[in-house]
């Protein structure tokens, strides 16, 4: 019986590298043209999520469930909140240090948890609390997925109800029919997708950035929310319901973890360059002109986002958004498929069909599945909770349940994989969990009001990547005590069966064992043929073999 020297093993992410800084698996940092294309992509795949929360971020502030009056010291407290956390929790935490966590180029938490503890597919893992940490994350992920996409496109084609009252009975079957065509496009790859999107994301910060202007010069002591003592009063004033608010502010920040775990489909330096040149810019100018605005017209609040336009650009706005919102879906549509499939190499969840829809970039993915199955749920969302308002009541919890799990992997990371000191990784980590936490903790009483949805679906998916992995290793166990090739080898030199003329093929998972086609062959038919190959297929990050 032949067995192939060539035998090959299955592939987890795994970091090789424990230095300071990370190995990169990406390849070469791109350059010139090639990084202002990856870039561009970047920026309508990536940034769609965050960079349509001026639609709805503001607004719940001052007109959601646990809304404040729009005064003057709440609304350049509530700005004040959102720039410094744009700038500590996308900017400092994601762009500058969660991002250098890349595992074989790729990010997500599930990625993040395999460079902390090594996550053996056969085999029961030592830290094991550390796993079901990152697998969790991974489900809450799921359970943003499905939400981010709804109260996207559900926010922009609101909008229609402010130039009309005649379209509120179309908003929910527009809704829908958006939400269809954006799942059905998906099949011609992220990079494609992103070419089409980018530059009609470059338009909207460009749009954001610009309507912000025209408001922040109408007042422009708003430019002084950067003092952080804005914040501070803010807290001190409003007091418990100040705190609560950050439920709502952290809706500017919810696309932090969407971006990490879209990585592997542009590297990190494209990701950084968009953000810097364009989507920071963008978000920052608008929330001061919303701010401005809602400073002299505090009426406008329960939507300053279209009511910062003239009235004769009012449609218009509402198609760019509406386009921008469906960008935006496509942040979690893209991690949910890198999620998938690292889950699937790592035995969580079954082998399923995943198309490679890039030559160049291998974190470009497409699952039919998974894309199908997100499409169903996001329109029972809509038919659910039938506003943006009742989705933003319900967003939240999964993402700041993530970004802790996030912090607490990443220390592990920096300790074990790249040497840091107890004091430098405690002190950055324990700086970044005081905002996770609090965010957290704001977000909690979402729960009743529509949080309890992205908790079941994550808790249900959970369920499923556990008890599939469960499976995977009680197999893996009686495959190893009795279906041991060089006992079968052993056993067939003892007593050898009939030899038949010609090749037999069989598949094995494993590459040590013995599958059971061929064992099934040895006791049903007695025979074995003159030449066995044995093949474990291996999965290599190059296009073609």
């Amino acid at each position: 019986m032949t067995n192939p020297a060539n035998q090959a093993v299955d592939v987890k992410p795994q970091a090789h590298a424990a230095s300071e800084e990370p190995e990169h698996h990406h390849g070469p940092d791109p350059k010139g043209r090639y990084l202002a294309l990856l870039s561009l992509t970047a920026l309508g795949i990536v940034y769609g999520d965050i960079g349509t929360s001026p639609l709805y971020a503001m607004r719940e502030s001052f007109h959601g469930p646990h809304a404040i009056p729009p005064t003057l010291t709440n609304i350049m407290g509530v700005l004040s909140l959102i720039f410094w956390s744009l700038i500590l929790v996308v900017t400092i935490k994601y762009l500058v240090f969660i991002l250098r966590a890349d595992n074989r180029g790729e990010g997500g938490i599930l990625a993040l948890t395999a460079l902390a503890t090594p996550i053996k597919r056969f085999a029961k893992n030592e830290r094991w609390w550390m796993v079901v940490l990152g697998v969790f994350g991974a489900a809450l992920l799921y359970g943003d997925g499905i939400i981010t996409p709804a109260i996207s496109v559900l926010s922009a084609v609101e909008g229609l109800k402010i130039a009309t009252p005649l379209f509120q009975p179309y908003v929910i079957p527009i809704t829908i029919g958006i939400l269809v065509g954006l799942f059905m496009i998906q099949r011609h790859g992220t990079g494609l997708v992103g070419r089409f999107f980018g530059p009609i994301t470059l338009l909207w910060f460009i749009v954001l950035g610009a309507l912000g202007v025209v408001h922040i010069v109408r007042y422009p002591a708003v430019l002084s929310a950067i003092n952080p003592m804005y914040s501070v009063t803010f807290f001190r004033e409003d007091g418990l319901q100040g705190f609560l608010i950050l439920g709502t502010v952290f809706l500017v920040v919810t696309g932090g973890e969407a971006l990490y775990a879209d990585m592997g489909h542009f590297g990190r330096l494209p990701i950084r360059l968009a953000w810097f040149a364009v989507a920071l810019p963008g978000l920052l100018l608008n929330y001061m002109g919303q701010a401005s605005l809602l400073i002299r017209h505090p009426e406008y609040a329960e939507n300053p986002f279209y009511l910062m336009a003239p009235s004769w650009a009012l449609y218009p706005l509402v198609v760019l958004a509406t386009m921008a919102t469906v960008i935006a879906s496509q942040a979690l549509i893209s991690g949910a498929f890198s999620i998938t499939m690292q889950a699937t190499q790592l035995g969580f969840l079954p082998r399923i069909r995943i198309f490679h829809t890039s030559r160049t970039e291998r974190g470009q993915i497409y699952i039919p599945s998974i894309n199908w199955l997100l499409m169903l749920a996001c329109i029972a969302v809509v038919i659910g909770f039938r506003s943006s308002s009742n989705l933003a009541a319900a967003y939240g919890i999964a993402v700041t349940s993530t970004m802790v799990i996030t912090t607490v992997i990443f220390y592990i990371v920096a300790r074990q994989r790249w040497g840091w000191s107890l004091l430098k990784a405690g002190a950055l980590a324990g700086f970044f969990m005081i905002f996770d936490l609090a965010f957290l903790g704001a977000n909690l009483v979402k729960i009743p009001a529509g949080g309890w949805f992205t908790l079941v679906v994550a808790l249900l998916i959970f369920t499923i990547m556990t008890t599939w992995k469960r499976g995977e290793n009680l197999v893996a166990q009686r495959a190893s005590s009795d279906h041991q090739l060089s006992n079968v080898i052993e056993m067939l030199h003892a007593s050898p069966p009939v030899r038949v003329p010609g090749t037999a093929i069989f598949l094995s998972a494993r590459p040590d064992g013995a599958p059971e086609a061929l064992l099934a062959n040895i006791h049903h038919n007695g025979v074995l043929h003159e030449h066995v190959l044995l093949v474990t297929v291996q999965t290599r990050s190059v296009p073609h073999v």
